[in-house]
């Protein structure tokens, strides 16, 4: 049997159940490339989340920064957790989409961590506006981000 697949079909979720004070388990496929399972919960409430998210290496140019189109993972990533942020784990969302994803970068993002400040704007029916900011050590904005999801008919589980 494949990874991530259990008997009778569909796929074991196990990121779905991190460690205290982590926004996601191993075994996502973006989210492991990303390192998401060290990201660190700093704050979290309804809706909205500050993280810190070391930067593994492998997203890196050789100058350190943050190769640009890896943004957008992160950005896609953690502006789909934020829908759920301050939701109880063990519930069965629906199946989100992202329809539109629009970053501005300020600044070269440096080093081996960032912190990452995202928050759902605005919700009207089945879609959600989510701005997630990355910030350098002191707090200065890097890169500015604004996601739209929607919630889909499908099931999670079928996934």
């Amino acid at each position: 049997m494949s990874e991530g697949a259990r008997e009778g079909g569909g796929r074991d979720h196990a990121w779905r159940h991190p460690a205290p004070g982590r926004l996601i388990g191993p075994g996502h496929p973006a989210g492991d490339f990303l390192d998401a399972p060290r990201w660190e919960i700093l704050e979290e409430g309804p809706g909205w989340l500050r993280l810190a998210c070391p930067l593994p290496e492998r997203v890196r140019n050789p100058r350190g920064q943050l190769f640009g189109g890896f943004a957008p993972t992160y950005v896609d990533l953690i502006a789909l957790l934020t829908l759920r942020a301050g939701a109880r784990r063990e519930e069965r969302p629906a199946w989100l989409a992202t329809v539109s994803m629009r970053l501005d970068y300020y600044e070269p993002v440096r080093g081996t961590e960032i912190v990452v400040e995202s928050r759902v704007q605005h919700r009207r029916g089945r879609n959600a506006w989510v701005h997630t900011r990355f910030l350098d050590a002191e707090g200065r904005p890097l890169v500015d981000a604004s996601t739209v999801l929607r919630e889909t008919d499908l099931p999670f589980d079928e996934a």
